[in-house]
């Protein structure tokens, strides 16, 4: 058995967050940054009993918008998967067709952008207590009619979670068409698109730090500022769906920072993301793509009690 801190977090994946049986199809996608991560899920794969095919994309291939025709083959016939490749913003289209196809069919795991250090300090976790939690938050935001989000730096912020159904992103990926991250630790919905109005004032989106403005009207963005955002905006171009509302998360992580990494940044205490694009079936959004912006040091007021302030839970 490999002791590193790497192989026991892959244990952990493999054996506490997918839960891989004996004879399922695991389809393991990686690219060679990743391959040192994937040898380590595949060693406990292997050891769970699981038939798992590796999956490795060139640098030469990419970027990668859509499947092809033997590849969405391995995805139709894979019981569970994993995502590794590093994250690219023209690779989004890719990555929405890999967590509706694992939704679908299976279930998946997508982890874009992780690093040995990221397994190392944040899937090496005690997953149980960080349920615990996470079912907190959920419980203090559920049905909220009015959310504020705040922040030192001018993000103000309001919108309806009414009737809205929440997520629980704690690393149980282990039933057909789950879909989750490693490292988890978020909890997440999608406001009701005609109450979220205000302004985000950002420090990172979709893994480009710097400073960045969005402003909102009745779930649509229609105003932007900063190197980041306009990148985005160019590479959604004129899809109007890419540009509403789809995701509302709160982090969970106690060991997840403030990165250039939004798989880690996303997860940590005091901060909150939005994303605008796919809503993941939450709410009214389709689209092919899903951008993730963060908001740090935040307050959140819901049912009038303050679940936050300044990036401080309060419960």
């Amino acid at each position: 058995m490999k002791a590193t801190k790497l192989y026991q977090a892959a244990e952990k994946a493999i054996f506490q967050s997918l839960k891989l049986k004996p004879r399922e199809s695991f389809l393991l996608v990686t690219d060679k940054q990743k391959m040192e991560i994937a040898e380590a899920l595949a060693f406990y794969a292997k050891k769970a009993g699981a038939e798992t095919t590796t999956y490795l994309m060139t640098e030469t291939l990419r970027p990668i918008t859509e499947p092809t025709k033997l590849f969405k083959l391995l995805t139709e016939k894979a019981d569970v998967i994993t995502y590794l490749l590093d994250a690219r913003i023209e690779e989004k289209p890719f990555r929405g067709f890999m967590v509706s196809q694992g939704m679908k069919l299976s279930r998946i795991c997508m982890m874009p952008g992780i690093t040995v250090d990221m397994m190392e300090r944040l899937v090496n976790i005690d997953f149980a207590r960080m349920n615990e939690f996470t079912k907190k938050v959920i419980r203090a935001m559920k049905d909220a009619d009015r959310v504020i989000i705040e922040n030192e730096a001018g993000t103000n912020i309001s919108f309806s979670v009414k009737d809205r159904e929440w997520h629980n992103d704690n690393g149980d990926i282990s039933k057909k068409g789950k879909h989750g991250n490693l490292p988890a630790g978020e909890c997440y919905t999608c406001p009701v698109e005609e109450t979220f109005s205000g302004k985000l004032v950002i420090s990172l989106i979709d893994d480009k730090l710097g400073y960045g403005e969005m402003e909102f009207k009745e779930g649509r963005l229609v105003r932007w500022k900063g190197k980041g955002i306009e990148a985005i905006v160019k590479n959604i171009g004129s899809d109007q769906t890419g540009f509403i509302i789809g995701e509302f998360g709160i982090g969970t992580n106690p060991g997840a920072r403030i990165c250039p990494n939004m798989l880690e940044a996303e997860k940590a205490f005091g901060t909150v993301h939005f994303a605008i694009g796919d809503s993941y079936g939450i709410g009214k959004n389709k689209s092919k793509h899903h951008y993730d912006a963060l908001v740090d040091r935040v307050t959140i007021i819901a049912k009038g009690k303050y679940i936050a302030k300044n990036g401080k839970f309060l419960i």
